[in-house]
């Protein structure tokens, strides 16, 4: 009898582990602050925030329409709302018309376009590598940010996914380098993405030279590729964050001389899909780089990249 208990006790942990596993640590992470920013709301209005009920999320939305907080913020909040009450056991219709219809009467008033952070395009990525390359800094601390940026362009690459490399997941063959990605936000189930890049043309500009100059000088030969330096230019054991790639990016586009507050860790992901679609990629192979699943983003980059291709206004002669 004693046997069964422990066994169903294993049995519970594992299923506990399992549930905390079943969504990414970072979309949790938003869950939970979501709905941390809703309980306030409530409780400073007198309601009760678990388990809630429609016309309360409602009102919520309503107060969050009158803030300078985008469609997709509001829209999160509410699947995050959604998503708490189901973990704790509580039913909320999400799909109730006083909240719909409000959300949908919140986008006709707001307006639902959304201002993305900018690309970084191929001009950009070139006065950016060479304002590295004029730094007084180490050469191993240029080699590491460049190889960060040009690595970060080629593939597509999302910052977290940038930081998770690890020496073990590249390999070197005659026409470039293969990278595994061994998890990504659009691959939670660990299945992996091979990423192929192949040498440039010219090699001031090639993310496979920059790498494997990096690896040469850092002596890196396992775990992870991008670390922190500790004091001076001494490399450290520890994994860089992604937070600290978009602060790399951001301060050498200042010293670039272009204004940094337009652009994100993103810009380098968006930059890559942006320039593809100009020269001509074709969708399957823009998304096979990036990883992502859906059309729908894809397609937003190769219509901004086609703004002035197939422009009604190239056939009027002035």
């Amino acid at each position: 009898m004693n046997d069964i208990i422990t066994d169903i006790k294993a049995l519970q942990e594992e299923t506990l582990l399992n549930l905390q596993s079943s969504k990414a640590t970072n979309t949790v992470r938003a869950y939970k602050s979501d709905f941390k920013d809703f309980s306030l709301f409530c409780a400073q209005n007198g309601f009760k925030a678990l388990p809630s009920e429609p016309k309360i999320v409602s009102l919520y939305l309503t107060y969050l329409s009158t803030k300078d907080i985008k469609m997709s913020t509001l829209k999160r909040r509410l699947v995050s709302i959604g998503v708490i009450h189901k973990l704790k056991g509580h039913y909320l219709d999400t799909k109730h018309p006083s909240i719909i219809e409000n959300v949908m009467g919140i986008k006709r008033r707001k307006g639902s376009i959304q201002k993305g952070k900018k690309p970084i395009l191929i001009n950009d990525l070139k006065l950016i590598i060479d304002v590295i390359d004029q730094q007084q800094n180490e050469d191993i601390k240029k080699l590491r940010d460049r190889s960060i940026i040009l690595i970060g362009f080629s593939g597509g690459f999302r910052r977290n996914e940038i930081v998770a490399l690890d020496y073990e997941d590249l390999n070197f063959v005659s026409e470039g380098l293969k990278i595994d990605i061994k998890r990504s936000k659009t691959d939670q189930f660990g299945e992996g993405l091979k990423k192929a890049l192949p040498y440039f043309d010219n090699s001031q500009y090639c993310p496979v030279v920059s790498l494997q100059k990096w690896i040469r000088i850092s002596n890196i030969n396992s775990g992870s590729l991008f670390r922190r330096f500790s004091k001076g230019s001494k490399l450290s054991e520890n994994r860089l964050t992604d937070q600290t790639v978009a602060l790399i990016i951001k301060s050498y586009l200042q010293l670039a001389g272009i204004n940094s507050k337009n652009y994100s860790g993103h810009s380098l992901r968006s930059g890559f899909a942006t320039s593809a679609a100009e020269s001509g990629a074709e969708e399957r192979s823009i998304m096979a780089m990036t990883g992502h699943k859906s059309t729908e983003m894809v397609r937003r980059y190769i219509k901004e990249a086609n703004l002035f291709k197939n422009n009604a206004l190239n056939k009027i002669k002035i």
